[in-house]
């Protein structure tokens, strides 16, 4: 684990990278609610450390939690009026040595992803959002700003009982128990809204994914020439999980098995690997 200083106060990641030492990339890991990165990083079985030619930082939240791009947020990150984007900004410095950086979160973690694309576009060149969604205009803390468009691949299940698929608030208990609330986008509404933002017109074009095992999957893509492109992947009796080979506690939902998330992720980010 790494010490870093952000505005006077002390935060802490966790770094790997690959074996050697060499590395094209840097990926930003944010975790969900209540987690720290080497939870997370054990939560997914290790997986995001696999990425060829990738050093990933698990950053850690402030108390579990992170100041994200919801206005109804009362995490202590939001209460305290914690950095978080200086955070990111401050491990990509020192991590990433001037390499192009990536973003992933899950959850809480998803929509820290998401106030990057908004608020620093210029720190990542596209994010990954795992069981999050675009706050409603309402709800978003950071509206208003220049727009940078960014490739956005986005996973969600549709069974999700904390972050739900359809969008709006979160259920009561859900609202109390992660000291959080306000109006969200739908999954397939945050994709479009990601879409609109990259300046893409075309229709939206639907895959289901080989299914072996597990629940089914349908790729929803949006792309066009010259645009940077979103993609959706629905999860369809999916819960709050991350979509990959480690499943999720029960408590959480079903985990989607024929769909990994770093896979689907890194062949969407067109990840090339070192030579």
């Amino acid at each position: 684990m790494e010490t870093i200083d952000v505005a006077g106060r002390a935060r802490t990641f966790t770094l790997v990278t690959p074996p050697g030492g060499d590395f094209e990339r840097l990926l930003l890991v944010f975790h969900g609610s209540t987690q720290r990165g080497e939870v997370f990083r054990e939560f997914t079985g290790n997986a995001f450390d696999a990425i060829p030619g990738t050093a990933v930082a698990y950053l850690d939240g402030f108390r579990g939690n992170w100041n994200d791009a919801r206005r109804g947020s009362r995490f202590p990150a939001r209460v305290q009026g914690v950095d978080d984007v200086a955070f990111a900004e401050a491990v990509a410095e020192r991590a990433g040595g001037g390499r192009p950086v990536y973003a992933a979160g899950y959850s809480n973690g998803g929509g820290m992803v998401i106030r990057l694309l908004h608020e620093r576009p210029g720190l990542i060149e596209g994010g990954a959002i795992i069981a999050a969604q675009q706050p409603e205009p309402g709800n978003f803390l950071v509206p208003g700003l220049p727009v940078v468009p960014k490739p956005v691949v986005i996973f969600h299940g549709t069974k999700d009982r904390i972050v739900p698929y359809a969008g709006g608030e979160m259920a009561a208990w859900a609202r109390i128990a992660f000291r959080v609330g306000g109006g969200m986008l739908s999954a397939p509404a945050t994709a479009a809204y990601f879409a609109e933002r990259n300046g893409i017109t075309t229709a939206p074009v639907d895959t289901e994914v080989p299914r072996v095992s597990g629940v089914p999957v349908t790729r929803t893509d949006f792309r066009q020439d010259g645009r940077a492109p979103v993609t959706l992947y629905t999860v369809h009796g999916g819960g709050h999980t991350v979509p990959g080979p480690k499943a999720s506690p029960v408590l959480m939902g079903r985990t989607a098995t024929d769909v990994y998330t770093v896979p689907a992720m890194t062949d969407f980010f067109a990840f090339p690997v070192l030579s």
